[in-house]
């Protein structure tokens, strides 16, 4: 595997608590910096952009998580149906464990039952302790492909990524954050550079990294819970089939339906995040609604340009 850049300042495993955290103080006076469109400081580490106070948990992650085989990693870029895919994954994973009515979704928010190793689970200075849940453990990461960490690159785990037409992806009509997209500076970008790492490498791993896109899911979501589903490694029954379970779990797992849990409306995660803000309207083309005329020309006409060659498109609407 080829050496990244950064990968020389990545501390050590013994580094631990204080010792680490002066390590990473130093590693932020050495890394490019931006202020982000909300006024939150990015840094640039490997390639991409992130908020600086997520690097600790990051580098942590990179340098500690070990894969099972039988793990299956969910990976988005941000707001680009991360919630909607876990509560898919979740579901179809754990149907033979519980029954929709008692599903732990109704209690508990996708993002407390499939956690974030990138952004949650590494982000304290003790790494947590994961080797005892049982398989298939699924966890969720925002990390790009080139900076996976080299025990998942080598193991057999499966990898899905959900994608997003990058208009809808960002639905922020300020004009400093849409002048920043232009130059990758936003949370995990330059977006097209992950969309299209995590897409070459389905091209050349299709056994072990799905591609899906949103737009594809909200046209036919039945067809993508089967191949969600075959892709997982646990493929619905004959019987399953015949009883619509694969209708059930769609409708279980839709926006219109989740967004009404209670725990949606009026939980919040350990973070104090309110676990609202992760159901908004979740609608193919809601960018009409926030860019206008010559934004969106400008962005379609860009993204072309870098998406040129690949042979993946994105549905407007």
């Amino acid at each position: 595997m080829e050496k990244r850049s950064g990968d020389s300042e990545i501390p050590s495993p013994a580094v631990e608590g204080q010792e680490f955290s002066k390590e990473i103080e130093q590693l932020l006076t050495q890394l490019p910096k931006a202020t982000n469109w909300n006024g939150r400081e990015l840094c640039q580490y490997q390639g991409f952009w992130c908020q600086s106070g997520f690097l600790p948990g990051i580098i942590s992650f990179l340098k500690r998580f070990q894969a099972r085989d039988s793990d299956i990693i969910l990976v988005t870029f941000p707001k680009s149906g991360t919630t909607w895919l876990k509560a898919l994954a979740f579901t179809i994973v754990n149907r033979s464990r519980y029954a929709l009515q008692n599903s732990p979704l109704l209690t508990t928010g996708p993002h407390e039952l499939v956690p974030f190793l990138d952004l949650r689970l590494y982000m304290s200075n003790q790494p947590p302790v994961l080797e005892d849940l049982p398989s298939p453990r699924v966890f969720a990461a925002h990390i790009p492909f080139a900076s996976l960490p080299k025990s998942i690159v080598n193991s057999n785990c499966r990898i899905v990524y959900m994608c997003r037409n990058p208009l809808d992806q960002f639905p922020v009509s300020l004009d400093e954050a849409f002048e920043m997209v232009f130059n990758g500076v936003q949370g995990f970008g330059p977006f097209w550079e992950h969309v299209l790492g995590y897409w070459k490498a389905s091209k050349e791993e299709p056994h072990r990294i799905l591609f899906l896109r949103y737009e594809d899911l909200k046209e036919n979501i039945n067809f993508h819970v089967k191949r969600l589903a075959d892709f997982l490694g646990v493929p619905f029954t004959e019987d399953e089939k015949s009883k619509g379970v694969i209708g059930d779990i769609s409708k279980f797992c839709s926006f219109d339906n989740m967004k009404d849990f209670e725990v949606n409306k009026t939980g919040t995660l350990p973070t104090g995040v309110k676990n609202s803000i992760f159901f908004r309207k979740g609608e193919v083309g809601d960018w009409k609604n926030h860019l206008t005329s010559s934004m969106s020309e400008r962005l379609e006409k860009f993204y072309e340009e870098k998406f040129n060659g690949s042979d993946l498109t994105f549905k407007k609407s």
